[in-house]
């Protein structure tokens, strides 16, 4: 039996401040009005201390509001506006759900883990919700967890590491330091300087050059449709894998997250058949001082771009730390200008960008590292379903003296056993790599990672991977039905060309790119044609180039000129 009761806790003594939003908190609250709470909202369980009652649980609970204020910031803005200004409470209060139970429940700490994500499907309301659904559980008036699940425009996963941290100091009954680290008011001053502007638009640049000339989707490839995945959680744990990172990067002098990444990105760029990976990599942005304590929401992405294309390991560690430093430095940004200027160029490149892939190292993190080494030798344990916007989603938990990492994945790329082997194929990578170089051409060999086998039908074009009767069908498609051939560009333009035909209709070069460019988001393997060209009747052999050319054209073009 379960006793459910709400405690109301005040908080005071703080000062009442406001200013304008940052750059991440501007970027969270566009991702929060536009995606399902439970896709955006984050969520975290905190093991109480052993000794600890309710009423100092929640005491420090109380401290840690009136020690972070972003805890007590809520963004009021007009119905049907996105908010732009930020308002720290002096006062006010937040309440703690306690779930007491008479016996310790089955599986306690999933347990807890379900109430923060049962928690994180409901929408905050920015303009004046508490940032923080808080419940505790315990049994028989003993508190075993907090569970938390929190708005993503208040905190990032760093930032409740370091509020569990901060948390656990308090109840151990020691005094805290005073605050060094950027409060959101005073990250968004320091983005307003001159230097902060100027990392901005450096930052836009460098964003700008990937996805003009980088891979539109990591995932470009047969069975890759949607938006959104259902996958299935699986958590790695490695002694082995820990033993074989450790012994890389003490050969090869690089720092153990660099090699980790180095494997992952060189095994991603091989199943997926990519010269490049580019992935996004959140928590990495917290590479100012002030920034890595700082309770606030840095997620931006850094926008990882490493070319894979080098003979071995260990020459693509070597370029991958320079690679992920250059990401790094450019992950903040105005996200509003960041994507306007992201549908400008893929509408002129006729691409979508797809964030498919997601690396997100949180070892290093307080509280990242339980420092047991009592782990299985390699283990792969399944958990729940998620829903995500991703094909690959990996979080890097621990990697000493346990490697620790969970991964989700999308199941229509992946069978369990293809998944499964996607993370021992990982730790064998790293323990062959421990001992010497590993040429890239032996990946398959070395980690039972197979390259996925695309068809004859799929051709690389403009560094994308793309299917020319994919493309047709959703031209096509996309234009009511009309015939359409696409051809791959001949004599060194390196593109697709798209021949319509139109009848009667007044189809413009401009229109078909325009109702193309809306069909494409959830289509990776379809890029648009860099000319259309419009006939009135199809060929009697639509399947043929030649017999296209053959007919009389009536317009054709590029269709980037304006959008209709």
């Amino acid at each position: 039996m379960t006793k459910t009761y709400t405690v109301t806790v005040r908080y005071a003594g703080r000062e009442e401040r406001r200013g304008p939003v940052t750059m991440g908190q501007a970027n969270m609250i566009r991702c929060m009005l536009r995606d399902e709470p439970e896709h955006i909202n984050i969520h975290a369980v905190w093991p109480v201390p052993g000794g600890n009652g309710t009423e100092s649980v929640i005491d420090a609970l109380r401290a840690l509001v009136e020690r972070h204020e972003a805890l007590r910031t809520t963004f009021p803005h007009a119905a049907g506006e996105a908010p732009r200004e930020q308002v720290v409470a002096a006062e006010g209060e937040f309440t703690v759900t306690v779930l007491d139970h008479d016996e310790v429940p089955p599986e306690a700490a999933r347990h807890a883990d379900a109430v923060a994500r049962r928690d994180r499907a409901g929408r905050f309301h920015l303009d004046r919700d508490f940032g923080l659904r808080i419940s505790l559980v315990a049994v028989a008036g003993v508190p075993l967890y907090v569970a938390l699940a929190a708005s993503h425009a208040v905190t990032d996963i760093s930032a409740l590491s370091v509020l569990e941290e901060d948390w656990r100091e308090l109840l151990a009954g020691r005094t805290l330091p005073a605050v060094a680290a950027f409060t959101p008011l005073g990250l968004a001053a320091e983005e307003a300087t001159p230097r902060g502007l100027r990392r901005s638009e450096a930052s836009l640049r460098h964003w700008e050059r990937i996805i003009r000339t980088g891979p539109q989707a990591m995932f470009a490839e047969p069975g890759a449709v949607g938006a959104e995945v259902e996958a299935e959680q699986l958590t790695l744990r490695s002694l082995r894998g820990a033993r074989a990172l450790a012994l890389v990067a003490e050969r090869t002098g690089g720092l153990p997250s660099t090699v980790l990444l180095t494997a992952w990105c060189a095994l991603i760029s091989h199943r997926t058949g990519q010269s490049s990976c580019v992935a996004a990599v959140p928590t990495s942005n917290r590479f100012l001082p002030r920034l890595a304590r700082s309770v606030n929401t840095v997620s931006q992405d850094a926008l990882l771009a490493l070319d894979v294309r080098v003979p071995s390991f260990d020459a693509l560690l070597r370029k991958a730390w320079g690679a992920a430093l250059n990401a790094y430095r450019h992950s903040q940004f105005d996200a509003l200008r960041l994507w306007e200027m992201i549908d400008a160029v893929t509408y002129e490149r006729g691409s979508r960008f797809t964030r498919d892939v997601v690396f997100n190292d949180v070892s290093t993190l307080p509280g990242g590292s339980t420092g047991k080494a009592d782990g299985p030798e390699l283990e792969v344990a399944h958990g729940p379903v998620q829903v995500l916007p991703t094909r690959v989603l990996t979080f890097v938990q621990e990697t000493a003296p346990v490697l620790r990492l969970g991964m989700w994945v999308d199941p229509a790329l992946f069978t369990p056993d293809e998944a499964e082997g996607f993370l021992t194929g990982l730790v064998r990578l790293l323990e062959a790599a421990a001992t010497e170089d590993v040429p890239l051409a032996a990946l398959t060999g070395v980690t039972g990672v197979r390259p996925v086998e695309r068809g004859a039908d799929w051709s690389l074009v403009d560094g994308c991977w793309v299917s020319p009767p994919e493309v047709a069908e959703v031209l096509s498609g996309a234009l009511g039905g009309v015939p359409v051939h696409v051809a791959l560009d001949t004599g060194g333009v390196d593109g697709l060309t798209a021949f319509l035909a139109c009848g009667d209709s007044p189809l413009t070069a401009a229109q078909a790119h325009a109702a193309l460019m809306d069909a494409l988001p959830g289509r990776p393997g379809v890029l648009a044609p860099r000319r259309y060209v419009i006939v009135r009747d199809a060929p009697a052999e639509t399947d043929r180039t030649s017999a296209w050319l053959g007919q009389r054209i009536l317009r054709e073009g590029a269709g980037r000129d304006r959008r209709s």
